[in-house]
């Protein structure tokens, strides 16, 4: 019986802890490291192994996952932080976390220098599909590096194969244009429907199953009706993901008005003290537009 690949595993926020638990659920010893340990120390109750340095938790792991907050930080830990040095050469690096992909592509030709094989994995599901496994993990790199940790990932959610480094990224950017364009299109349903004399609760639920379903109107639709903006998937970090995409854009010489319009509504948000916010909270700051424009 082949065992179980040894997993480190950096970052163990709001998305990390849980993507932890379904890595023990699965059966891998996983160790976990995180800057503020207690964030990780719940995690020893479900059977991981927790370290005070990121680097003592790379040296011996077969699979050295991270979720940071951005690229900075992935690098620094890489590179500042001793990892990369304690990595083995037969270990794989998988970054889930949402960077900026010539970020990811400077990764990972600094651990190839090295002889290390690294993924750019980042995920959509939110902190739901990480509880449950079910997240959707984008993966760019070697296919056969992603065929090489298909038991891992599978304990995690379904991984796609989508190009080379830095494609994971990429199609991570899309996604998030997508979840935050879809957001803006429902928030202004809700302030519409509402504004001529429909229930919001009862709009959500009348659209359900049309052609304007999607996860944005299951999920965040009913966090608007229920007015619950604690974070799954803070408004800082989707305008942190939008600047990206808006700097990806200009390389590439290309005019996206419709995510250009909802990034400087999220600016305006963060900027209103809206960052901590879940990113559906922007119906918040939509609110505030119409109540000015009507005084």
């Amino acid at each position: 019986m082949t065992a179980k690949k040894k997993i480190a595993f950096l970052g163990t926020g709001l998305m990390g802890a849980p993507m932890v638990r379904c890595l023990l659920k699965a059966g891998f010893p996983v160790t976990v490291w995180n800057r503020d340990g207690a964030k990780a120390a719940p995690l020893v109750a479900d059977g991981a192994r927790q370290v005070h340095s990121p680097s003592e938790a790379a040296a011996g792991a077969d699979v050295v996952f991270t979720m940071l907050t951005n690229g900075t930080a992935v690098s620094d830990i890489l590179f500042d932080k001793g990892v990369a040095d304690a990595m083995s050469k037969d270990a794989i690096f998988v970054d889930c976390s949402s960077i900026a992909p010539p970020i990811a592509k400077e990764n990972a030709g600094r651990l190839a220098d090295r002889g290390i094989r690294s993924l750019d994995a980042p995920v959509s599901g939110g902190t739901a599909g990480a509880t449950a496994g079910t997240l959707a993990i984008m993966a760019g790199g070697d296919a056969a590096d992603v065929a090489a940790l298909s038991d891992v990932f599978a304990a995690l959610g379904r991984v796609t194969h989508v190009g080379p480094s830095g494609a994971g990224q990429i199609c991570k950017l899309a996604n998030q244009q997508i979840v935050a364009v879809t957001i803006g299109a429902v928030a202004e349903a809700m302030i519409l429907a509402e504004a001529g004399g429909a229930s919001r609760a009862a709009f959500r639920d009348a659209i359900r199953g049309g052609f304007a379903e999607s996860r944005i109107l299951e999920l965040h639709g009913q966090r608007m009706v229920e007015r619950n903006f604690v974070p799954g998937g803070a408004s800082a970090n989707q305008l942190k993901d939008l600047d990206a995409v808006m700097a990806m854009a200009e390389s590439l010489s290309l005019t996206l008005p419709l995510t250009h319009q909802v990034r400087q509504e999220f600016a305006d948000f963060v900027a209103e003290g809206g960052a901590e916010k879940d990113h559906s909270g922007l119906l918040l700051h939509l609110e505030e537009l119409n109540r000015k424009d009507q005084a």
